[in-house]
């Protein structure tokens, strides 16, 4: 029996739900959707109706388009004076720290509810109140917490205890929940099902939005109804390139990582790429990111610009569908910022805290802003048809991921699963970062630094992809952030 469709995602549940739809005779962005709502419950620290993200389709018969909605700078109006402090966050992968910043001031203007409701609206076959009843039956219920969010709730424990309301959220038995805990989440539940009913509307200038603004002005954040009563899904062309025989299309500026990875794809296009040329190709993205580079990314004609002159928590999923529609959508909510708003079910962003979005300096984007995330939903297309979906979590890492994993599949002819599974590495602040297996034979012959990691580690990012490839549908499953694959 020809499968309908294929899903990958972090979580087996968020596959699972997106897989359902597409059975049930969904297209894959409805697919896509309902993996997102159930994505909320599952890997609760990741992703909600707090974040922001992008949702990249590709009809069948179409070009792709971009829905971007990610967060945005917020502070309209606002008293700069009256701002919190940010709270410094250190978190340590093991064999890699990294600092991130928590707090009310964190917040930025999220978007999952706008961009969820207008994904559906542009491109869904499912009413909207159908996607989100079994993410909210799944919140009532609970989700027993798995080994890889374990590890997310410990790695941020410290965000997890930060307010009383986030350890009434979250704690079991007065700690962070561990592998076999059963979590509920009654007032996500309740806000899923709003959405479901009402629409966005609710969560930016009705009830819940006023909620969310009372509370964050209460504690110092930027966040007010101004900034959520003007926020917009915006529709954007991709960027697009060609490589080795495929049309690659990815996210667009404002948004900084998808120009990124078409500018390391571009410098990997005239030769082999060993261990040695992806570092290089990685090295010289990294150098591109510029105060220019950076204030540049709002400019009409940017992308090509670049590409003319050759110059943190999140979650992913990958749908294709059997007929030929195909959805690659990213999820982010940073760590979190460690609000959350009772009876909303809203746990907000960390945005503004986010080390990576503001590399010029915190608060520096004016209000309005889109933040240049790193995030990259991507699909590869060959002689017309979609061949690989993709994307993935990881900050900073993200686009790293996602090149090597483009070239295990285009390159060396990995099936999906084998090309998400093989060892990583990241290049930066002039250090190569190797997961074990890694052939290291010619960065060391180049004379890089390397930092080795003892195992595989959510550090490296957490790629989602599926593929199509001789009419059979596969998909690879990220094991470093608890990825999985459904068939439909």
């Amino acid at each position: 029996m020809t499968a309908r469709g294929v899903v990958a995602a972090g979580h087996p549940l968020t596959a699972q739900a997106g897989a359902d739809v597409l059975r049930a005779g969904g297209n894959a962005v409805d697919a896509a959707v309902a993996a997102v709502l159930t994505s909320f419950v599952a890997e609760p620290l990741l992703t909600g109706l707090g974040a922001g993200g992008y949702l990249l389709v590709a009809p069948p018969d179409a070009d792709p388009v971009l829905l971007d909605f990610f967060v945005e700078a917020p502070g309209r109006g606002a008293d700069r004076a009256a701002r919190a402090a940010l709270v410094p966050l250190p978190v340590s992968f093991g064999d890699a720290e990294q600092e991130f910043h928590i707090g009310a001031a964190s917040c930025g203007t999220y978007g999952v509810p706008a961009g969820v409701a207008a994904a559906v609206e542009r491109f869904g076959t499912v009413p909207l109140a159908e996607l989100t009843a079994p993410a909210a039956v799944l919140a009532r219920r609970g989700v027993v917490v798995n080994r890889q969010q374990a590890y997310v709730f410990g790695l941020l424990a410290g965000l997890v205890g930060s307010t009383p309301e986030a350890r009434a959220r979250y704690f079991v038995d007065g700690r962070p929940p561990r592998e076999g805990d059963l979590l509920r989440d009654p007032d996500l539940a309740d806000a899923l099902d709003r959405l479901g009913t009402d629409g966005a509307a609710p969560f930016y200038t009705g009830d819940l939005g006023t909620a969310v603004a009372d509370w964050l002005g209460a504690r110092g954040g930027a966040l007010g109804p101004a900034d959520l009563a003007a926020y917009e899904v915006i529709e954007r062309p991709p960027v697009r390139l060609a490589y080795r025989g495929r049309e690659v299309f990815t996210n667009p500026p404002p948004n900084a990582g998808g120009i990124l990875l078409a500018y390391a794809l571009e410098r990997l296009a005239d030769g082999p790429p060993d261990s040695a040329a992806l570092v290089a190709a990685m090295a010289a993205a990294q150098a591109v990111r510029t105060p220019r580079f950076l204030a540049g990314l709002a400019q009409p004609g940017f992308a090509d610009t670049v590409l003319g002159s050759r110059l943190g928590s999140t979650t992913h999923i990958s749908v294709l569908d059997a007929d030929g529609w195909a959805a690659s959508v990213s999820c982010t909510n940073g760590e979190g910022s460690g609000v959350v708003v009772p009876g909303t079910g809203m746990h907000v962003n960390n945005m503004m805290g986010e080390e990576d979005l503001s590399p010029l300096g915190f608060f520096t984007h004016p209000p309005g802003r889109r933040l240049p995330s790193m995030m990259a939903p991507t699909v590869l297309r060959r002689d017309g048809a979609t061949e690989l979906v993709l994307g993935s979590a990881g900050s900073n890492r993200i686009r790293s991921a996602l090149l090597q994993v483009i070239v295990n599949v285009v390159d060396r002819g990995l099936p999906a699963q084998a090309a998400v599974d093989a060892p990583r590495l990241h290049f930066d602040g002039g250090t190569v970062y190797a997961e074990p297996g890694v052939d290291l034979t010619s960065i060391e012959a180049a004379g890089w630094p390397v930092s080795h990691f003892r195992e595989r580690n959510l550090f490296f990012g957490g790629c989602q992809a599926v593929r199509r490839s001789d009419g059979e549908l596969t998909g690879g499953g990220d094991p470093r952030r608890g990825g999985a694959v459904a068939l439909a």
